[in-house]
């Protein structure tokens, strides 16, 4: 039977301290939860804790008034999120290969054009202009989906990974016949999983929590993501008491819990992430510091 591996004190004292840090860094998430589940009145007097003085669902309930506008929202999110992030990969993907590729002369102009658009910008009305009078993105799903398609920093950190992969590779599959496509798709997008994954988390999340395009360029209410509802709700909450439900609201709370109603909701949103985050975890670490050192 194998000896157990011995650790060495720095090594533990290097282990408590990280998982003292995550333990930490469980605090606000715990936070969130426990004020969704508290009452307005011990929020107000007691504010924020770990654990809540009384449990009450009243926020989940009121929330579930208007579950048909959160479900929408929910379903824009989830469209938006996925077909983004599975474009933004192939696109940033497909950039960032080209870049990387030896044998393509305008490489390094290429990299210095996408260098420019991370030190410049035309401006956010310029931008707007482009997006709703020549794109017509204007209360389009794709407006949340098209304008951060493609990111500079990401194709970096892909270029950079692809240059780690030997140059004979591409040249056998020249060689064999392969396509520049059929090259990228079957035998450099298998290679380049972790840098893939990292940055398909970096996108995911970005479409997640955006909420800026949705309130440029949204004004229908059947397309507004989760996010905005979120920003809508935090910024005024008056506008539960007001809403076709107010009356059986106050059925269920005299008072209407607005903290609360927020950490509920918060909640509510975080939640595909949360369950995210695990199936890329041991990509991450990979792909990011290949990608960041390689080159």
């Amino acid at each position: 039977m194998p000896l157990a591996k011995k650790f060495s004190w720095s090594q533990t004292a290097l282990m408590i301290i990280v998982g003292l840090f995550s333990l930490a860094c469980l605090f606000p998430f715990l936070m969130v939860i426990s004020g969704s589940l508290s009452t307005e009145k011990d929020i107000v007097n007691y504010g924020y804790s770990l654990l809540p003085r009384n449990v009450t669902f009243d926020s989940y309930r009121i929330l579930l008034l208007g579950s048909n506008r959160i479900v929408d929202a929910y379903v824009i999110s989830i469209i938006v999120t996925t077909v983004g992030t599975a474009l933004s990969i192939v696109v940033n993907g497909m950039g960032g290969y080209v870049m990387a590729r030896r044998s393509f002369r305008y490489r390094n102009v290429l990299s210095v054009y996408v260098i420019i658009t991370m030190l410049f910008s035309g401006g956010l009305v310029p931008w707007y202009i482009i997006c709703v009078r020549y794109l017509d993105l204007k209360d389009s799903i794709w407006a949340m989906i098209l304008p951060p398609l493609a990111n500079a920093f990401n194709m970096f950190l892909i270029r950079n990974f692809m240059q780690s992969i030997p140059e004979d590779l591409y040249e056998s599959a020249k060689i064999d016949g392969a396509s520049e496509y059929r090259i990228f798709f079957r035998l450099i997008a298998p290679l380049s999983v972790p840098v893939l994954a990292t940055v398909g988390l970096f996108v995911a999340l970005g479409y997640w929590n955006d909420w800026f395009l949705g309130l440029m360029f949204i004004d229908k209410q059947e397309l507004q993501p989760l996010q905005l509802l979120l920003r809508a709700l935090i910024s005024n909450v008056e506008f539960l008491k007001s809403s076709s439900n107010a009356a059986a609201m106050q059925r269920i709370a005299p008072a209407i819990p607005s903290e609360s109603i927020k950490m509920a909701l918060t909640v509510i949103t975080i939640g595909p992430i949360v369950f995210l985050y695990p199936f890329v975890q041991r990509y991450f670490v990979k792909g990011l510091m290949v990608g960041a050192v390689k080159g």
